[in-house]
């Protein structure tokens, strides 16, 4: 029979009994469903997929961070549910694109769309360098300290002020057809931030559309489509590096993960044709709100020491 002693804090009887249930009912697989979940709901809303991941793992049977590499292998379903949704600008992009590069004569001769297809193709690339190069020389960071949930907690509140000055002061006045190569770049290292959980690669990216003057509609089509090659690059290879180490992805076996990334597809994909109808007619207000609660309920905890910083 499984007891907890009188004098053990609120925490601690929690965590014990979590634990206890994660080693009598092997909740391995429930948890990594409920994280999948998590993924799908959040990658693609203004409020860091990767901060609630973080957060919510504290809470689970274990008590214990997901990690970097569950989080960018779980990555790859979100990302998967882009391709689908966007596919008919993809394939535009990829045809006009590869057609640039074998035809010397082509921008000569290209219809206009096409041509925006292809500069959208290159514009994508542009934007992806930032985020190759910071996350490959910060790696320590990105496993580590990034991953404290103070700082969670801080970007959570600061980045929701970001967003909401963004989308309050912008200018709206710009499509993706005015996008140039240092838009680009600047879009770039404004999802290169997302590498501190807490950030939201879709809130820096969309707050720095706002602030260079795009409509909500276009900074997030952008944005959506500019974390393709950043994403399933990173999730594929901390996947190799999974396969070829211990066949884990931080606390879960890979077929845990597996199950979360399926799930994550699905929902991410349901999210992304809400979330495109909903930024039509209305701000990202809800979102600030939204993260600007959690901040705060997450310094609270820490605080009071019901959630360790790491």
């Amino acid at each position: 029979m499984y007891t907890t002693r009188p004098s053990d804090d609120i925490t601690t009887k929690v965590r014990r009994a979590s634990g206890y249930w994660h080693y009598r009912w092997g909740m391995g697989v429930l948890e990594a469903i409920l994280l999948g979940i998590v993924q799908g709901l959040t990658e693609f809303l203004p409020v860091s997929s990767s901060a609630h991941l973080r957060i919510v793992g504290e809470f689970l049977p274990g008590a214990t961070d997901p990690g970097a590499t569950f989080t960018a292998i779980t990555q790859i379903g979100t990302e998967l549910a882009v391709l689908v949704y966007f596919a008919k600008d993809i394939g535009r992009i990829l045809r006009s694109w590869f057609s640039s590069l074998a035809v010397p004569s082509w921008w000569k001769t290209a219809e206009a769309g096409s041509r925006n297809d292809a500069r959208m193709g290159w514009l994508i690339i542009v934007g992806t360098l930032p985020i190759v190069a910071i996350g490959y020389t910060a790696q320590d960071y990105i496993r580590g300290t990034f991953r404290s949930l103070w700082l969670v907690a801080t970007v959570l509140i600061v980045f929701g002020l970001v967003l909401a000055a963004a989308d309050v002061w912008g200018k709206k006045s710009r499509d993706l057809q005015a996008l140039t190569v240092p838009h680009g770049l600047m879009f770039g290292f404004a999802q290169a931030l997302a590498l501190v959980p807490g950030v939201s690669r879709s809130g820096a990216t969309i707050a720095m559309g706002r602030t260079l003057g795009y409509d909500r509609v276009s900074a997030t089509r952008y944005s959506f489509l500019l974390a393709i090659p950043a994403v399933l690059g990173s999730g594929f290879y901390e996947l190799t590096t999974a396969f070829g180490a211990s066949g884990q992805a931080g606390p879960f076996t890979l077929l845990d993960t597996a199950v979360a990334t399926v799930i994550a597809f699905g929902v991410g994909l349901a999210v992304i044709a809400w979330l495109m109808r909903y930024i039509s007619t209305r701000s990202f207000m809800p979102f600030v709100i939204y993260r600007l609660g959690l901040g705060s309920v997450l310094l609270v905890l820490l605080t009071t020491g019901v959630v360790p910083p790491l």
